[in-house]
């Protein structure tokens, strides 16, 4: 029997990630996308409110309620701040995810109870100047001296990477060469401030303006050998699975960006009024709107779907790129007609529904584009 409920934790989880998105977030979020602003003191506010590590067991300090209560987060965060929501999602599923998942002991103590209570993020370095969908392109190096890896190269659009609290990043590097040719990849984890490793910020974004995108470069960066994350070889499966809950992530942001959108537009055309009565009593405005809800009703029970087959540890690799692709192009729609309902006022700053438009585009790039996920869908249908 299928059971659609949310169970009455995750309930209350999600009223009260809105309440705080609506209260705390919202009144900040125009004046924070003008400063392209990263802001401390909302962080905290954050990790009081523990919405860092939700999926990771209390013995290294995390809740433990599971992926689904997490998305709900980046859900309702997203309906308000896209930036908001990035950073906790990064903060989590590629901050926090790798060194849960494929961390030793030791590595999990000494990070993930900061990560998870003490008001720090992690980031995770993959993309390069050169290596974007192509994740095989690395050209980063890491070689072992010494029991040091001797780190150098450079990553961009690394999300929470050089704010005041970015803790360590999770570096993927070529280490050597394979039996038959190819690059050998391993994950290092790199605390921020280690010397020959700088991180800066990146300004200029057209979205997620006050959340932190950094560039890396290392330069003859040293870090002890036990800083190798998991096994020597096996950073490209590592990314692969990372971005498989990252992709979750992204179409959760979508999600909750995409019923932020409508709502802004279904409360918008109830108070307008054009030819004496408002525009939503208009059958051309109520189909718009019509059509939003259902395509955002259907992307919520793909992604819930989704975020059920991780929790029950079947796979879901296949359905994470098929929500990411859905919900991010879901977004694109509502957010293009949540703009044209709201007409010329769409397009100030001043409304929030400016934002959510510029905010949708990285939704269909990052963790992949939206080319790439067809590509994924169309291999695990075996073609």
């Amino acid at each position: 029997m299928l059971n659609y409920d949310l169970t009455e934790e995750q309930q209350i989880l999600r009223k009260t990630v809105r309440e705080f998105a609506e209260e705390v977030v919202k009144p900040r979020a125009i004046e924070l996308d003008e400063q392209q602003r990263f802001d401390v003191d909302l962080l905290d506010k954050m990790f009081e409110l523990g919405l860092f590590g939700m999926f990771v067991s209390d013995e290294y300090g995390g809740s433990n309620m599971g992926y689904i209560a997490y998305i709900i987060a980046v859900e309702e965060l997203a309906r308000v701040d896209g930036s908001t929501a990035a950073t906790v999602a990064a903060g989590n599923s590629l901050g926090i995810g790798p060194i849960y998942y494929y961390g030793n002991e030791e590595q999990k103590k000494a990070f993930l109870p900061e990560l998870c209570n003490n008001g720090y993020v992690a980031s995770f370095g993959l993309t390069e100047p050169n290596a974007g969908s192509d994740a095989g392109g690395t050209r980063t190096t890491a070689k072992l001296e010494n029991d040091e890896w001797i780190i150098n190269g450079s990553k961009i659009f690394i999300t929470n990477s050089s704010n005041p609290r970015a803790k360590v990043c999770t570096v993927q590097a070529v280490t050597g060469t394979r039996q038959d040719g190819k690059n050998e990849y391993s994950c290092i984890l790199v605390p921020n401030k280690t010397p020959g490793f700088e991180a800066r910020t990146m300004h200029g974004k057209m979205m997620w303006r006050s959340s932190d995108t950094g560039e890396l470069f290392f330069e003859d960066c040293r870090v002890p050998k036990s800083n190798l994350l998991g096994k020597q070889g096996d950073g490209f499966h590592y990314m692969l699975e990372t971005l498989d809950g990252g992709r979750l992530s992204i179409a959760a942001m979508a999600l909750g960006g995409a019923q932020g959108a409508y709502d802004l537009a279904l409360n918008y055309s109830k108070e307008r009024v054009q030819f004496g009565r408002p525009i939503c009593k208009n059958q051309v405005i109520a189909f718009k709107l019509a059509d939003m809800a259902m395509e955002i009703e259907a992307a919520r029970n793909l992604l819930y779907k989704a975020c059920w087959l991780r929790e029950q540890n079947r796979a879901f690799s296949k359905e994470a790129a098929m929500a990411k692709l859905y919900c991010s192009e879901v977004f694109k729609r509502v957010a293009t007609q949540a703009v044209q309902i709201h007409g010329g006022y769409g397009l100030m700053k001043e409304y929030h529904v400016e934002r959510f438009f510029r905010d949708q585009k990285l939704l269909e790039i990052g963790e992949g584009t939206s080319e790439v996920q067809r590509i994924v869908i169309s291999r695990k249908l075996g073609l």
